[in-house]
This record gives C-alpha cells, structure tokens and sequence, in this order.
C-alpha cells in the first residue's frame, strides 16, 4: 500500500490518545510539539505523562476507553497493550484520522520517522513495510542535515520577506535555496553558508 503524504496542522485542535505507557508518551509529545491540545485516557501515566498532566500541558481521563472518548477529535491515537480496545477505537474512530501504533490495518494513517531542524521537517515511510529501516534511513538524514540547516533556514525565512523587486524574486529564491548553498553549508559550515547568501543578494541588486 501507497500512503498519501500530507502535513497536518494540529495547532489547538484536540488530539485524544488511548493509552498511558511508553509508547504513548513519545506520541503525546509528539502532539504535543506541533501545538495540540492532547487528551490521554488510560487508567495508569508513565512518570513522563503525569508530569506533563500537573504541568497541565495534558488533559487525563483515569479510566479505561468507553464509547464516547472520541467525540470532537481532530486525531485519534490508540497505544494500549489490548488489541480489543485497539479494535474498538479504530472502529469508532468513523471519520476521524486514526492510528493504532503499529497496526497498518487498523490505521487510516500512519506515523513516518521524522527529522526535525528548526522548521525543516523530513518525513520518511516504508509504508509499514519496515519502521526499523524508516528509523535507519532518519538516522541517515540527521547525520546528513546538522541543527545549522534550521539555522540557516530561519535566514531564509527572513531574506524572503524582504526580497524585491518580484520579477526578480523567483530567481533569487532558487540560487537561496539551490543545492549548491546545502554543499556550502557542509563544507565551509553555517557561516560560509551565510557568506555565499550574502554574495548572492548583494549581486543581485
């Protein structure tokens, strides 16, 4: 099976996981990190989630999954040990997005590994073919892609903005974001990286 890759927005919108231990825990930070609003039902917390709950950072239901649970989520997780339960969210889930972690048939989407530097975000899936490969591949990537390609992105980000005159935008854009800045910026580091731009912008007017 092919998925369909797609970025959520997730900012304030209520994310509900089933599920209180480990693996829960990594995917209501997760949550947690793109800005949503996460609610855990599970009788028992890891110590990580009941910190995140004095914190207030989480809402907790302290009881098993009933029929009900799901009502106006934007994202449903299920990450209990009971595959009946897992069977059950998926079933109520109906239209709501919904992942049972490491069940692809119970899923209407999956988790793909994720690089994050800055706001550079790299996604990579097998599909549910192989998570561990997914997991190596990532690994390849960070090693790739240092904490300085955020770094200079949030520049980018910056430059863009101020970018003119517009007939001339597009093409500035692209030499900012070519292939040949990525080589710079590995070989010569974040301020070579920055020098090269700088060059960029000052011949182009």
């Amino acid at each position: 099976m092919r998925y369909y890759p797609v970025f959520l927005d997730i900012r304030g919108k209520r994310c509900v996981v089933v599920g209180g231990g480990g693996v829960a825990e990594r995917k209501v930070l997760a949550l947690l990190d793109a800005g949503a609003e996460v609610t855990v039902i599970s009788p028992e917390l890891t110590e990580g989630l009941e910190a995140l709950k004095r914190a207030g950072r989480i809402s907790h239901s302290e009881r098993k999954y009933r029929s009900g649970d799901l009502e106006g989520a934007f994202v449903v997780i299920a990450a209990t040990s009971d595959m009946d339960v897992n069977r059950r969210v998926s079933r109520d889930a109906g239209n709501i997005p919904v992942n049972v972690v490491d069940v692809p048939d119970l899923c209407t989407f999956i988790v793909p590994s994720v690089v994050r530097r800055g706001d550079l975000t790299i996604a990579v899936s097998t599909s549910g073919a192989s998570p561990a490969l997914a997991r190596s591949i990532r690994e390849e990537i960070e090693e790739l892609y240092t904490e300085d390609v955020g770094v200079l992105l949030q520049h980018l980000a910056v430059v863009r903005k101020d970018l003119a005159p517009p007939e001339r935008r597009t093409r500035i854009l692209k030499r900012l974001g070519s292939r040949d800045v990525l080589e710079i910026l590995r070989e010569k580091g974040l301020q070579g990286a920055l020098r090269h731009i700088e060059d960029i912008l000052a011949h182009s007017g």
